[in-house]
């Protein structure tokens, strides 16, 4: 697996922190220093952070594990959509729904609502509504697309969660927290990082951050989705093989089968045999 570039960071400002006063004394042991009044972020431990990391979410994808994306702030928005769904995995964009992950199954529901509207839609049911109702019900499957459509395919809670400044997303962290779910998260200078699994101590606020991090962590996810075909590839032509050479073996099982059965009347007429000549010799030794 490739290892982060350390330049890239650089010139993405990935080292570039919050302002002095607004920072999180727990976030210390990851500054490197203050320049004009603001935060620096060490980018040796962003990097030894960012491969960690990544090396933990290829496994995951590796198991054939789901690992759900969230990040609200309008400036990462379509990055995170765009990387999420290059791996083919679950993201949140838009306002987190509260209770997502405590309270999975009425979010399934919702979602099964939206593909409920969606078949009522193309059977004509919904063909004789009023252009009111019709309208309503538009407008309502349009909000649940845009809150649960990037997870509709999740038909069971994550395995992980990738969270994009996790003080903003503190809601979606604590759900996971309470579940016992891992958590990898891009930490800035005035967040908290004792309840994420996974530090990645970086600028969560520019886009060339995000994306660059995002970057290094996806195509480990795509490392590990690939390894996992090509394991499965590896079972199926094992198995193939020992079908083939089951049916090889089939003919000469049933070759000896036969030989089998003729040696057994054969043993069945010597046994009588046997039996008749013993009292005739005993006979002599009776008198």
């Amino acid at each position: 697996m490739a290892r982060t570039n350390f330049d890239q960071l650089l010139q993405a400002g990935c080292h570039f922190g919050h302002l002095k006063r607004k920072w999180n004394p727990a976030m210390a042991p990851y500054i490197y220093t203050e320049r004009n009044g603001i935060h620096i972020i060490d980018l040796h431990k962003t990097v030894a952070k960012i491969d960690e990391a990544a090396d933990a979410l290829k496994q995951i994808a590796k198991s054939g594990k789901r690992i759900l994306f969230v990040a609200t702030k309008k400036q990462t928005k379509e990055i995170i959509a765009e990387k999420a769904e290059s791996v083919g995995m679950p993201y949140v964009i838009e306002r987190w729904p509260g209770g997502m992950l405590t309270n999975f199954p009425t979010i399934r529901k919702a979602v099964k609502k939206m593909a409920n509207i969606d078949k009522l839609m193309q059977d004509g049911t919904y063909a004789n509504l009023s252009k009111r109702e019709l309208l309503q019900v538009t407008r309502q499957r349009a909000k649940l697309e845009k809150n649960l459509g990037s997870i509709a395919d999740l038909t069971r809670l994550p395995s992980a969660l990738f969270v994009v400044d996790v003080l903003k997303e503190q809601i979606a962290v604590r759900e996971a927290n309470r579940l016992g779910i891992p958590v990898f998260g891009i930490v800035d200078t005035n967040s908290d990082p004792k309840n994420i699994d996974f530090i990645i101590p970086a600028n969560d606020d520019a886009k060339d951050s995000v994306e660059t991090i995002l970057a290094a962590c996806c195509d480990a996810i795509k490392e590990g989705i690939e390894e996992r075909k090509v394991e499965k590839a590896d079972e199926k032509a094992a198995e193939a093989q020992a079908e083939a050479e089951e049916e090889e073996n089939k003919p000469r099982r049933q070759a000896r089968k036969p030989r089998k059965e003729a040696e057994a009347p054969a043993a069945e007429e010597a046994a009588p045999a046997a039996e008749k000549a013993a009292p005739a010799e005993e006979a002599p030794a009776a008198e």
